[in-house]
């Protein structure tokens, strides 16, 4: 009975132990519209809140996402949030000043959230839309994974043991989920992919569901057919990662 009881308790700690392990994150909301004619920025990241390098890494990974995003000036070298959303106004105010009634209000919305976590990856899936005028605004969303362990940021080519056999996989199931032929060139059906050959894209992160491959608009298709999805399980994929996942 003892022996029973023992083993219990080593079972809850472990349990308890493995719950301990996930990142604690808290939702940071900025909403930076300064005036009645101001752009618009909001922004609504999450936010690691421990005292590790690993916390820092994401925190700053997210930072530089959103300067990048945002950075239109080339004046101002924004080292900050509240520098790039300067930035992206300094822009707008510059445009009206030379197109006082032509120019329409700026807008940016920026949102992000962690896709998936486990004991050895994290997964922050960031959305933005931005919006400088003219037809229409531009949405697109980002992927950035971190290795735990080593508390860094992961380069696509890090998720995988071999880049090129991966790449090869991901093509068969991206012509039968798009209905393209295997004998047929990629963009038979009407992609756009560079050189007519098939390649990876710019995003690529872990989701609950597995690995997801996404393709912004412009990417390999028209702003009309938006982003191009291909999601892959864990299941299929496990061979091909860089460590294997559970």
């Amino acid at each position: 009975m003892r022996t029973q009881v023992t083993y219990i308790i080593l079972l809850l700690v472990f349990v308890g132990c493995q719950k301990e392990n996930k990142l604690t994150f808290e939702t940071l909301n900025l909403d930076e519209t300064r005036c009645s004619e101001c752009p618009t920025v909001e922004i609504q990241i999450p936010k690691a809140l421990e005292n590790s390098k690993m916390a820092k890494t994401i925190n700053t990974a997210l930072k530089e996402e959103i300067i990048e995003t945002l950075n239109y000036d080339d004046e101002l070298e924004a080292s900050s949030i509240k520098d790039a959303v300067e930035s992206f106004s300094n822009g707008y105010w510059e445009l009206k000043k030379l197109y006082p009634e032509e120019a329409t209000r700026w807008e940016a919305n920026i949102e992000g959230k962690v896709s998936y976590e486990d004991n050895d990856f994290l997964t922050i899936e960031l959305n933005s839309y931005i919006f400088t005028g003219g037809a229409h605004g531009y949405g697109s969303q980002r992927f950035l994974n971190f290795d735990k362990h080593k508390a860094k940021e992961l380069e696509n080519w890090q998720l995988f043991q071999d880049r090129k056999d991966f790449e090869k996989f991901a093509e068969q199931k991206f012509r039968d989920q798009e209905h393209i032929p295997q004998d047929s060139p990629i963009n038979s059906t009407g992609f756009m992919f560079e050189s007519d050959v098939f390649h990876l894209p710019e995003n690529i992160g872990f989701t609950e569901e597995g690995i997801r491959l996404l393709y912004n608009p412009y990417e390999v298709a028209s702003y009309a057919d938006g982003p191009i999805v291909l999601t892959l399980p864990f299941s299929e994929i496990k061979p091909y990662l860089a460590k294997n996942k559970s």
